[in-house]
């Protein structure tokens, strides 16, 4: 049976790492029987749940977040975060640094973009989900990035995320002008922009 303290802490952060776990005193023995007796699910690679565990829809993001810390979701991976697109991408996207080595899950499948120090850093989001920090490009910064890697997610997207953002009032064309200077991608998005003034 898990004692009482390490099943509070699964029940304030729904997952931990099998290194949490041993830094808090549990053998991997222990975890192993834990596991035999039902009393743990394991969700992925050295990430356990109670039983009862039912993962949200940001599953995929908190094993990243947890195995990577380092990295800001974004593109694709944004939009879905912040209910900006109805796509449902099959790879998480994310952003690194330049000369940044790409982390290697063997779960979930990433796609990976390389930013400049300025746009990595840039209107990112911070948010706390399941005991997972979640580094996530707001929505500002998401419609601009977009629109930089368009040939890469599509105009239509890209407009797509302009357009919805601007109408459900998620942020402001000031914000988005902001965040496509810092892209780069200012000339292009003057026109689109101009269109909803």
């Amino acid at each position: 049976m898990l004692p009482a303290p390490i099943h509070r802490l699964f029940v304030r952060t729904g997952t931990l790492r099998s290194r949490e776990l041993t830094a808090r005193g549990v053998s991997r023995v222990q975890l192993s029987r834990w596991l035999a007796a039902g009393e743990l699910q394991r969700l992925g690679h050295g990430i356990y749940a109670l039983p009862d565990y039912a993962p949200n829809q940001h599953a995929s993001l908190m094993e990243v977040a947890r195995r990577a810390p380092q990295v800001v979701f974004c593109l694709l991976t944004a939009l879905r975060f912040h209910e900006l697109t109805t796509q449902a991408p099959f790879e998480v996207w994310i952003a690194i640094g330049n000369k940044d080595h790409p982390p290697r899950l063997p779960y979930p499948k990433l796609r990976v973009q390389r930013f400049s120090p300025a746009s990595l850093h840039y209107g990112v989001l911070e948010q706390r989900v399941d005991g997972a920090m979640l580094r996530v490009t707001d929505v500002a910064k998401t419609v601009a990035d977009c629109f930089k890697f368009r040939n890469k997610v599509g105009l239509d997207v890209a407009l797509e995320a302009l357009r919805e953002a601007v109408q459900a009032r998620r942020t402001t064309v000031d914000a988005i002008w902001a965040a496509a200077k810092v892209c780069r991608v200012a000339t292009v998005m003057r026109p689109y922009l101009e269109s909803l003034a």
